[in-house]
């Protein structure tokens, strides 16, 4: 390599200058780094980007539905403005309101369900179940065979 050296150039050149024809390594290293790099940051935002979906994973199908949508228009439209009410969405717990209407409608259906007694004697009074009317049970009587007429008494009796 030094014969082949210019005459304006230094006796000592830096390891990444290669000689003409040479592969260059620094380059081929550097290609690879930067597509490996560019990758990263691709998987990075993206993971970002699903942030308040996963945060929002245990929380109820409407609030999740709310997050995925903010969360997709964020990514699609860069305004980051939908990712932040997405992630500040994910953060906050839902209060549950269909188990209190669930309760008071079980509840109307048990009133409507009662006789229509005044409603100051159906508290007065402790609740009874009403009965089923039981069919009348005849009363158990042994059965006797009557005599036939070519019986004697004492072939009845043994």
């Amino acid at each position: 390599m030094a014969e082949t050296l210019h005459p304006a150039a230094v006796d000592h050149l830096p390891v990444f200058i290669t000689a003409p024809g040479d592969t260059d390594i620094l380059f081929n290293v550097m290609v690879v780094f930067v597509l490996l790099l560019i990758f990263l940051i691709g998987i990075l935002y993206l993971r970002l980007h699903a942030l308040p979906e996963h945060i929002a994973r245990g929380a109820s199908k409407v609030q999740l539905q709310l997050v995925a949508v903010l969360s997709l228009i964020a990514l699609f439209t860069h305004n980051h403005l939908f990712w932040i009410a997405a992630l500040l969405l994910a953060l906050i717990e839902f209060p549950d309101f269909s188990s209190p209407i669930t309760s008071m409608a079980d509840s109307l259906r048990k009133i409507a369900d009662r006789d229509d007694r005044p409603l100051e004697t159906a508290l007065m009074e402790p609740q009874e179940k009403p009965t089923k009317p039981h069919p009348a049970q005849p009363e158990w009587t042994p059965f006797e065979p009557g005599p036939s007429a070519s019986d004697t008494l004492s072939e009845r009796r043994g």
